[in-house]
């Protein structure tokens, strides 16, 4: 696989995959190796899908300074990967944790940045806070709302009664994220099927979690300059949330959507936080349309048509 070296002398590897256009793709967890992204829901048909693992992560040389895990430090590999790749500017996507990085690189380099695709992003890069009514109101949903092919509850379901007691243990401080964490994986996809279990194994396979603390390290960010600078972001950016998802919930995505000057929501129905694992041509017909230079689009009652 290809690598490049960054600012610090770190090796940093990256995999290609699909033919076209590339489209940058940084990995969340935080600091989780980009293999878990696949071919995200067969983009690849559309785009050569550029993918960096981490430094430290996946198959990206571990730093002399531990101290670089920190969100903001990784921006620097960012716009190294873009040189050595010899792009004026660059398409990005970037999912989860790190919307976060992307969000900082984009405030830091506007002038290359073609467009932003932010797929469940973090959001803490920009002072937005995910809250525990937005969890509250995600669980409440599976409960409340059938499944697109209205067979069956969320409450219906065998893991959902386990989870749902979980987040209450959380929620009165009686346990951590970590203790309660296996019970409410669940909730992080539209449905837990097979091809849902099976993306949140490698996910688990490829996140190293001891190195989530120093990507969110004291100083990583600095919220009210970053949203002054995203507000002159010329680039348009797609910010997409699942329906189902707390973390950001749709009205926190609404809430970053509107720090752009030209960007738009698309909260894709029945999909948690990794949406084109629930609906991969949903997924891929947003994505698509939005990077096409030729597709003009209009939203009509909060349905995205190209």
């Amino acid at each position: 696989m290809p690598k490049f070296t960054t600012y610090d002398g770190t090796r940093i590897a990256y995999h290609l995959r699909g033919d076209g256009p590339p489209l940058i793709c940084l990995p969340g967890g935080p600091m989780g190796a980009s293999a878990y992204l696949g071919d995200l829901g067969r983009l690849t048909a559309h785009r050569r899908l550029v993918l960096p693992d981490p430094r430290g992560a996946g198959d990206s040389e571990v730093p002399d300074d531990p101290a670089s895990f920190r969100c903001d430090r990784q921006v620097a590999d960012v716009e190294t990967l873009r040189v050595h790749l010899g792009l004026d500017r660059l398409d990005l996507l970037a999912h989860s944790a790190s919307g976060n990085l992307a969000l900082l690189y984009a405030a830091r380099h506007p002038d290359r940045v073609r467009s932003l695709t932010l797929v469940a992003p973090g959001v803490r890069a920009v002072g937005i806070e995910v809250t525990e009514d937005d969890w509250r109101a995600a669980v409440a949903l599976r409960a409340a709302v059938a499944l697109r092919a209205a067979v069956a509850l969320r409450a219906g379901e065998p893991w959902y009664e386990e989870g749902r007691a979980a987040f209450e243990r959380l929620w009165a401080k009686e346990a951590s994220w970590g203790e309660v964490l296996d019970a409410i994986r669940p909730f992080a996809y539209g449905r837990w099927d097979a091809a849902a279990q099976r993306h949140e194994a490698l996910t688990r396979a490829v996140r190293d979690q001891a190195l989530a603390g120093a990507y969110y390290a004291d100083g990583a960010f600095d919220p009210a300059a970053t949203v002054a600078d995203l507000a002159g972001l010329a680039a348009p950016v797609l910010v997409i949330a699942g329906e189902y998802d707390g973390g950001p919930a749709p009205t926190r995505a609404a809430e970053l959507a509107a720090l752009f000057p030209d960007a738009e929501l698309v909260v894709q129905r029945g999909a948690g936080h990794s949406p084109w694992v629930d609906d991969p041509e949903a997924f891929v017909r947003t994505v698509a349309a939005f990077l096409d230079p030729e597709s003009r689009t209009v939203v009509v009652d909060g349905v995205r048509l190209a």
